[in-house]
């Protein structure tokens, strides 16, 4: 018996699903920054900042003018203070607090890597109304209905004010390419892998396949997708998904006149 992907999704923590409890490692953190060129100019926050990693590596080794970690869970606040205090961090501040509300005016940069809808949503009004020239900073996805400034994949940079995008217009915007097929889908798909988790090959790879098969999905009912055939790795991963995970997807796709 398989369950639909959307499903399993819900069967998953609600704090693994929304992002809170996932720590980006430091490599990563050090990639985004790198991407943002972070400077002494700027204001950086962290919304959900965890174990204040992010915090510290943005004032040790970018020499942000003032970083602020966010989080709504009093003991990792309390770890990320102690990190910056045995780091002799002064700059540092955190804030124990729920981001929909905390204050944040005064970002010049903010990292928000959240995937709860109304949290995304509540958030991308409350971005609207920052400085221009502010840059928030996702990993996977844009902000939504927004046509990204920047895109390393899998991290993405959408300054104020925010331009119009629909989702095929985002999606060509993110991937750089007129058409996505199976090769692209994965190169992608592992990137974002790669840059979220510690390395672990088996949860590696079964992450990347549900992630190349929902981005090629994506594109085929968009129609930027290469090919109107379904490729053969696609119709296998879909297979692999059904028999030995019971997880579903094929309903996902909008033409059902597609034989598998």
């Amino acid at each position: 018996m398989s369950v639909k992907i959307e499903e399993y999704i819900k069967s998953l923590p609600s704090d693994i699903i929304s992002g809170n409890e996932v720590q980006l490692p430091a490599d990563s953190l050090r990639k985004i920054f790198e991407f943002l060129n972070l400077d002494e100019s700027d204001i950086f926050y962290h919304l959900g900042c965890g174990n204040g990693e992010g915090i510290k590596i943005a004032l040790q080794e970018f020499h942000v003018k003032n970083a602020i970690g966010i989080d709504n869970d009093k003991e990792k606040i309390q770890r990320a203070k102690q990190l910056t205090e045995e780091n002799q961090l002064k700059d540092a501040k955190f804030l124990c607090d729920d981001v929909i509300t905390a204050k944040i005016d005064d970002a010049t940069v903010i990292l928000f890597w959240f995937t709860d809808t109304e949290i995304v949503e509540k958030m991308k009004k409350r971005f609207q109304n920052l400085k221009n020239g502010c840059r928030i900073v996702t990993i996977w996805g844009p902000l939504p209905e927004c046509l990204p400034d920047q895109v390393d994949f899998p991290y993405i940079i959408n300054q104020v004010p925010f331009k119009y995008a629909d989702l095929k217009e985002q999606l060509l915007a993110i991937f750089g390419i007129k058409c996505i097929d199976f090769v692209s889908a994965w190169e992608y798909a592992e990137r974002y892998t790669n840059a979220i988790a510690p390395h672990n090959t088996e949860n590696d790879r079964f992450l990347t396949i549900l992630q190349s098969l929902v981005i090629w999905i994506n594109a085929k009912n968009l129609g930027i997708a290469c090919s109107e055939d379904i490729p053969v790795p696609i119709k296998n991963y879909m297979g692999i998904l059904k028999k030995f995970f019971g997880i579903e997807v094929e309903h996902l796709l909008d033409d059902t006149n597609l034989k598998f």
